[in-house]
């Protein structure tokens, strides 16, 4: 689960970016210490911006931070990174939302769930899941039952749900949800007051996070016939576009009345960057990467030739291929792929099953307002800011 705010670190700047990893790195820790190695797997972009705002509204602080020994994701750097109840209250998100993840995909029967073993192990990782997210949340004061909820409330909706019912209707469970998390960030950083318009920010977070997730998956539901919000309800690319769009103003809107200490990666965040998490779901304006640089070489290219040799396989045919990767040896490597963050920003890296060259995500970015932020790292004097500030 990499989530739809996924930094360019071209764009973050060296100051913002080191934040940007303590705060990853600092989930990734808590779900560790608190739930063991394999709970590290539910890690993701979405929930580290519990662990950011609760940090953006709290008073400077050093116990807010800790050196991290060396970590072979971090190629076996110590680092400084996130801790305290943000962290935790991030950790419980993602452990509660991932079980219901699993849980949705078993009765769905996808991929190997389909087998009766595999959805029998799968179902029971979700229910430890489940119960280590409830421990967390209420060690931090969170009542992670508003989430179990949504979610449980979420499969009565989408089985009602039909032609000319309101696509939001269908987003509100993930809404609430969201809403509460992000408002519960100001109880755990002492700013009661900034419970109401984070409240409203996490609300309309969930909305866009569902409403991209939907616009992303659309063909591919549509070809393996699974559920989507937007086919179930006959709601066209045209009005999820104005929906996201109304829905990151209300965002910026909202964080203005939210009183922050240091307000400046939270407002990247979830505003440069979840704007251009909107164009990129709609396929519209982009960081000045080609499209193709996602995954993979451009369509209708060849595989490049060998150095030294300029005609290619003298024998004729393509040329030599590594061996493949077996599925789970594969799973594995994309794993470590995704939490060093190679899979955007390393220049090269070898696909996690077929073992081919691939470029990052983020590799020669040549995006304008990549060098205008660089300049002083100050947001409000930005030039591609779009947020009126």
């Amino acid at each position: 689960m990499f989530g739809i705010v996924r930094p360019c670190s071209h764009r973050l700047g060296e100051s913002l970016k080191t934040q940007w990893m303590a705060h990853l790195c600092g989930l990734c820790l808590a779900l560790r210490g608190d739930h063991g190695q394999f709970a590290r797997i539910v890690t993701n972009y979405d929930g580290l911006l519990i662990s950011v705002l609760t940090e953006a509204q709290a008073r400077p602080d050093s116990r807010l931070r800790r050196t991290a020994g060396p970590c072979p994701l971090r190629g076996m750097r110590t680092a400084s990174v996130a801790r305290g109840e943000g962290a935790r209250l991030a950790a419980a998100v993602s452990l509660v939302l991932a079980s219901a993840k699993v849980r949705d995909h078993v009765a769905d029967g996808d991929g190997l769930l389909a087998r009766r073993p595999v959805a029998r192990a799968a179902r029971r990782v979700a229910v430890n899941w489940g119960r280590a997210g409830v421990r967390t949340g209420a060690d931090v004061g969170f009542d992670t039952a508003v989430l179990v909820d949504a979610v449980d409330r979420q499969l009565g909706i989408e089985a009602l749900a039909g032609p000319g019912t309101p696509v939001l209707t269908v987003t509100e469970p993930t809404e609430t949800a969201t809403a509460a998390a992000f408002a519960h960030t100001a109880v755990l950083a002492g700013r009661p007051g900034n419970a109401a318009p984070l409240a409203e920010a996490g609300r309309l977070f969930g909305r866009l996070a569902h409403l991209l997730d939907a616009v992303e998956d659309r063909a591919a539901d549509a070809a393996c016939g699974a559920w989507n919000p937007l086919t179930a309800t006959g709601t066209s690319l045209a009005e999820a576009r104005r929906l996201a769009d109304d829905a990151l103003h209300g965002i910026r809107l909202a964080l203005r009345e939210v009183e922050f200490e240091d307000g400046k990666l939270a407002h990247l965040l979830l505003v440069h960057e979840l704007r251009r998490s909107v164009d990129r779901a709609f396929g519209t304006r982009s960081c000045g990467h080609a499209p193709e640089a996602s995954f993979g070489p451009p369509p209708g290219h060849h595989a490049p030739q060998a150095p030294g040799n300029p005609y290619g396989n003298p024998f004729g045919g393509e040329p030599p291929r590594p061996d493949k990767r077996g599925f789970w040896a594969g799973c594995a490597v994309a794993l470590g792929l995704c939490c060093t963050c190679k899979v955007c920003c390393a220049d090269e890296y070898e696909g996690p099953w077929s073992r081919k060259k691939r470029k990052g995500c983020c590799n020669d970015c040549d995006c304008s307002c990549c060098e205008a932020c660089k300049c002083c790292e100050c947001l409000e004097c930005c030039s591609c800011c779009d947020c009126g500030l």
